[in-house]
């Protein structure tokens, strides 16, 4: 974690000094999301050895009870940290999502190996779809407008990526032309330290206010951080899912705020303030928390 946070102190520095940001920033994260980021994901089943397609039904399964739990916490949580309505939204959105993509692929590949990065594309698949219905609807308010969800979404380049690689695990194509696979794997490459060095930039544009966070912001990251990763780890143990499964799905979970939060704020012209604090201090702690997790549950 010191190492990958060592790639987000220069890309605060970068983007201090003008060299990240703005539209550049944009760029990246588009570059990220649509072609680093799918390569990192099939280029995580053409490592040599093909992950374990035995785990491609537990994932999807895990996730789908994990996401239920986080909802049901996402929903009744939030009335508890704050009175202000209009923050309750965006504080439950806080405590469902992580940052899967920008930051929990580049820690799961870290702790677990690149070939895991298959794994926790599989459990992504629901987050996704979970992101553009429930998320969408704890950050506008909505709770039954079908035009806010874009089903283009289940089409889009990373979940293509996911769908393809898990056809790939599944049926045990282990004959991929090094023609293929290598420019795939230098791609995803990109992924780690772009993604890191734009989370720096875009705390770099941070108000010190922000930065300090309040109470609520306080509790909702113990929350998202430790109290309910942990609570999720121990219930999906004692309901006999297999340790891997349980740990790559209790690392995933256990990621700061996804960035996914401000961007629907943006676009459906709703205040930025709470989840943009909430995303910035979780995104700090959880250098410290990720670390203790793995140490004390893995």
């Amino acid at each position: 974690m010191l190492t990958l946070f060592a790639l987000v102190v220069v890309g605060f520095i970068a983007g201090k000094l003008g060299y990240l940001g703005g539209d550049f920033d944009r760029q990246l994260s588009r570059l990220v999301i649509n072609i680093t980021c799918p390569a990192l994901i099939l280029s995580s089943a053409m490592t040599g050895t093909l992950p374990d397609r035995r785990y491609i039904l537990p994932l999807l399964l895990i996730s789908v009870l994990t996401y239920l739990l986080l909802t049901a916490a996402g929903f009744l949580l939030p009335r508890y940290l704050t009175k202000d309505k209009s923050h309750q939204g965006p504080i439950g959105f806080a405590l469902i999502f992580g940052n899967v993509g920008f930051m929990g692929y580049p820690v799961v590949a870290s702790i677990f190996g690149y070939e895991a990065v298959f794994y926790a594309a599989v459990l992504n698949v629901v987050n996704t779809f979970a992101v553009f219905t429930i998320g969408t609807m704890l950050i506008t308010g909505a709770s039954s407008d079908k035009e806010r969800f874009e089903k283009k979404v289940l089409y889009s380049t990373p979940m293509l990526a996911a769908y393809l690689t898990m056809a790939i695990v599944a049926l045990r194509i282990d004959n991929i032309p090094t023609v293929i696979s290598q420019p795939l794997t230098m791609l995803g490459n990109i992924t780690v330290p772009a993604a890191l060095l734009i989370i720096g930039s875009s705390m770099s544009q941070l108000s010190l206010r922000t930065m300090l966070g309040n109470t609520t912001v306080y509790a909702t990251t113990l929350l998202r951080l430790a109290i309910l990763p942990v609570g999720v780890h121990f219930l999906m143990k004692l309901m006999g899912f297999a340790p891997l499964v349980v740990n790559i799905n209790t690392l995933v979970i256990a990621m700061p705020v996804a960035t996914y939060g401000t961007i629907l704020c943006l676009k459906y012209g709703k205040d930025t303030t709470m989840i943009t604090e909430v995303t910035f201090v979780t995104t700090l702690a959880s250098v410290i928390t990720i670390p203790i997790l793995v140490m004390l549950l893995f």
